[in-house]
C-alpha cells in the first residue's frame, strides 16, 4: 500500500489527539482565579474543572475536592462534561479502526480496498473528535472572557483562562490534522489504486465484404 509514511504520521497525530483529550478532560485547569489590581503577594490560587475544584495556598499545600452533586452543576459544566467523553471515546474508536486499516494488520482484512476505507473511516472520526473538543473548550472560554469584562461581576468572582482551555485548542488542532492526512491517503489511494469498471465490450458489426462472403452464392440454372 502506498504513501506508508502518511499512515503512521495521521496515526501518531491520533494517538497524540487521545492522550490530549484524555488530558484536557481531567485537568483542573479551565477556569483560574484572576488577579486583578497592585497587590503582587498572592496567598491562593484556584483551579476549576470539569471534575472538580483544587485550592493552591502559597505555592505549598494543594487541596481537590470533587464536585459532590452532578444535578447541582450548571448547564454548560455538565454538557461540557459529555462532550468531552464522547470525545474520548470516538478518538479511542477512532485509533482502533486505524490500526485495523494498517497494512501489517491482518485482524480486518487482508484487501487494500477495505483497509483504505477503514483509515478514511479514522479519519473522519478523529475529525468529528476535533469538534467535540473544540466546541466545549471555546465555549468556555467565551464565557470567561465575558464574564471578565462584565462590570457586575466581582473582582473575585472573575476567572481567567487556563491551561486545560490551551491545551484543548492543540489537541483539536492536531485531531484535525491526523484525521486530514488518513481521510487525504483514503482519497489519493482511491484515485490511483482504483479504477473504474470498463463498460462492457460491444461485438463488432461484421463488415459488408464479410456478409459477402457468408452468403452463400447463386448458381445459376441451366436449361436443357
Amino acid at each position: 500500500m502506498a504513501f506508508y509514511p502518511v499512515q503512521i504520521a495521521g496515526l501518531v497525530l491520533g494517538f497524540f489527539g487521545l492522550v490530549g483529550t484524555l488530558a484536557t478532560t481531567l485537568l483542573p485547569q479551565w477556569r483560574v482565579s484572576a488577579f486583578i489590581g497592585s497587590n503582587i503577594i498572592i496567598f491562593e490560587r484556584i483551579w476549576e474543572g470539569l471534575w472538580m475544584n483544587c485550592i493552591q495556598q502559597a505555592r505549598v499545600t494543594l487541596q481537590c475536592k470533587f464536585y459532590d452533586s452532578l444535578l447541582a452543576l450548571p448547564p454548560v459544566l455538565e454538557a461540557a462534561r459529555a462532550l468531552m467523553c464522547v470525545a474520548v471515546a470516538l478518538s479511542l474508536v477512532a485509533l482502533l479502526i486505524g490500526i485495523s486499516g494498517m497494512k501489517q494488520i491482518q485482524c480486518a482484512s487482508t484487501d487494500e480496498r477495505v483497509k483504505a476505507y477503514l483509515l478514511g473511516a479514522s479519519g473522519v472520526l478523529f475529525i468529528l473528535t476535533g469538534l467535540l473538543v473544540l466546541i466545549p473548550v471555546s465555549w468556555t472560554a467565551h464565557i470567561i472572557i465575558r464574564d471578565f469584562y462584565n462590570p457586575a461581576i466581582h473582582v473575585g468572582q472573575k476567572r481567567e483562562l487556563g491551561a486545560a482551555l490551551f491545551l484543548g485548542w492543540v489537541t483539536a488542532a492536531v485531531l484535525f490534522l491526523g484525521g486530514g492526512l488518513l481521510l487525504g491517503f483514503c482519497c489519493c489511494n482511491r484515485k490511483q489504486r482504483w479504477p473504474r469498471y470498463p463498460g462492457p465490450v460491444r461485438p463488432a458489426q461484421r463488415t459488408e465484404p464479410q456478409r459477402n462472403m457468408a452468403r452463400p452464392s447463386r448458381t445459376s440454372t441451366s436449361y436443357v
